[in-house]
Parts: C-alpha cells; structure tokens; sequence
C-alpha cells in the first residue's frame, strides 16, 4: 500500500516538473553579432507590453510580448535603427508601447503636468505664509484702561 502511494505522489510530482517547464518559454533567439543583441535588448527594455500594460517586453511572458520581442530582434538583426523600430512599433500600438512618451502637444500634459502643480503647490503655500505672517504682525489696539492695567502689572514684576 505504502509503495504505491509514493509511486503516486512519485509521478505527481514529475507530471509538475514537467507541466513547469513547458510552461516557462524561453527566448532563444541567435543574432548576428553583439552588438544587435545589445541594441534589441535595449528596445525591448524600452517598449511596454500592449497586453500586460505595467510590464515591458522582456519582463512579459504573455503570447503578445514574445511575438513583440521576435519582431524587434528580426528587425534590429535587419538593419533597422532604433527610429525604424519605435516608429513601426507605435504606429502598429499607438504611443502606449513607449514608457517615455514624446515631446508632443497631445503630451504637454503628462511632460508638464507636474511641473504645473508643483508651481501651483508653491503659490498656495506663499500665500498662506505670507497671509498667517500679516495677521500677527498685526497690532492690536488696546484702550487706556488696559494699557494702564498693563503697565501696573509690568511695574509690578519689576519691584
């Protein structure tokens, strides 16, 4: 009974060790040198995955990235310089494949934006400074009654 149990959990465990690895594709993608190696990689890193969204392509393991991934080596092991492949890249996904977004009116706000607030943040705090600083500088007006009330207390802490 014993034996069999453990041939059981026996080929359970090496059904998941096999379903694990078959599960985990790897890139094995030959290029012509280094240096395009470098180069392909380095876009890869710079391209956002369309389907994982928060990932870029090398980090993705969805079906999308690796095809992704294939297209920019084939296309770096082709000749193309980065422009070539940014701009087939995001006139196939939109500018939502870049991490960095470019310098243009439809991103003024992304590239800007902070900037504004901060400017914002700054006059509001300036203001309400400026506005606690004047209502103490402010003197109060004090009767004759008080003032004399005043002074006899003073000359008394003097004695």
């Amino acid at each position: 009974m014993m034996k069999s149990v453990f041939k059981l959990m026996g080929a359970i465990l090496l059904s998941l060790t096999v379903i694990s690895v078959y599960a985990t594709p790897v890139d094995t993608y030959e290029f012509k040198s280094v240096e395009n190696q470098k180069r392909a990689l380095e876009l890869a890193h710079s391209l956002r995955c369309p389907q994982c969204q928060n990932q870029n392509l090398i980090d993705s393991n969805s079906p999308v990235a690796q095809d992704l991934r294939l297209e920019v080596y084939q296309m770096v092991d082709a000749g193309k310089d980065y422009d070539e492949v940014i701009e087939f890249m995001t006139s196939r996904y939109g500018d939502f494949v870049l991490y960095k977004p470019r310098m243009e009116p439809k991103t003024y706000v992304l590239w800007l934006g902070p900037f504004g607030l901060l400017v914002v943040g700054l006059l509001i705090g300036f203001f309400f400074v400026r506005k606690q600083r004047i209502s103490q500088v402010e003197e109060q007006d004090i009767s004759a009654e008080e003032q004399k009330e005043l002074d006899r207390l003073l000359n008394r802490d003097d004695q």
